[in-house]
């Protein structure tokens, strides 16, 4: 089994006690390739030092998420810019709009998505969107973005299938992760309509446990879970779905 986390946090404090562990339980169920998200510049440096211990596994990921869209955002966007003239990354992510905990922010959190999307473009990264109770938001900006030199994931999708079509119109590619699992996570009653080939895996570690462990710390060993419910909604082997998704990461990522 070759299987590829695109989205895990961990550089994160819940990891602290046992980051070690963590890895080790995740290569010993097949993944073996994680693609780690910012968060904000007060992270950066725990995620070259993890990078740093764990070469050819740990890709980094550079951007400003939009719940952390601050009084100093463009600050944190000039940081971006600096880090990702580096060459270290491989994304722009996560970025995006939420609008789950404030939405008195939407114009600085759009604003800041278009100038990310902008700098992906430039540096010729794919972008990783963050999506929250805000699909109408983030198409209207991809709409205006859209065209050959944007690519992407939207991460941690939870739309309908329409919204799921539009995303992939947009060159798109749908991260699947715990919700594929939960009893009300909706995604499971029309996912297997998307061809295998638009969908990467992800955990979103520490978040969104896959059922039987929903509610506690998510880990990259749990992607397996993710990976038996997809088997089951497909009708297809783990080996096989885990072979297009890692196939899809690499086409998507370059690594």
């Amino acid at each position: 089994m070759n299987l590829t986390d695109t989205h895990a946090h961990l550089y994160v404090e819940e990891f602290d006690a046992d980051r070690e562990a963590v890895m080790q339980r995740a290569l010993e169920a097949g993944v073996s390739r994680f693609f780690i998200p910012a968060i904000d510049s007060t992270y950066t440096q725990r995620m070259k030092a993890l990078q740093d211990g764990w070469p050819g596994r740990i890709f980094l990921m550079c951007g400003l998420h939009p719940t952390y869209v601050k009084d100093n955002w463009e600050d944190e966007l000039s940081v971006v810019e600096e880090e990702l003239r580096t060459g270290r990354y491989v994304a722009v992510g996560e970025i995006g709009i939420d609008l789950y905990w404030d939405q008195s922010r939407l114009a600085l959190q759009t604003e800041a998505f278009r100038r990310q999307i902008g700098l992906a473009k430039a540096h010729g990264l794919p972008i990783v969107i963050h999506s929250r109770e805000s699909f109408d938001e983030i198409f209207e900006v991809l709409e205006a973005e859209q065209g050959p030199d944007l690519r992407g994931i939207f991460h941690c999708f939870t739309g309908s299938l329409e919204q799921a079509h539009r995303a992939l119109s947009f060159n798109m590619k749908l991260g699947i992760g715990g919700v594929v699992t939960f009893k009300n996570g909706k995604i499971d009653t029309f996912i297997r309509e998307i061809p295998l080939e638009h969908l990467v895996l992800e955990t979103d570690s520490p978040y969104l446990a896959p059922v039987p462990n929903r509610g506690k710390r998510n880990e990259p060993a749990y992607l397996r879970q993710v990976l038996g419910r997809l088997a089951e909604l497909y009708g297809q082997s783990e080996a096989e779905i885990a072979e297009i998704t890692t196939a899809n990461s690499r086409a998507l990522f370059g690594c």
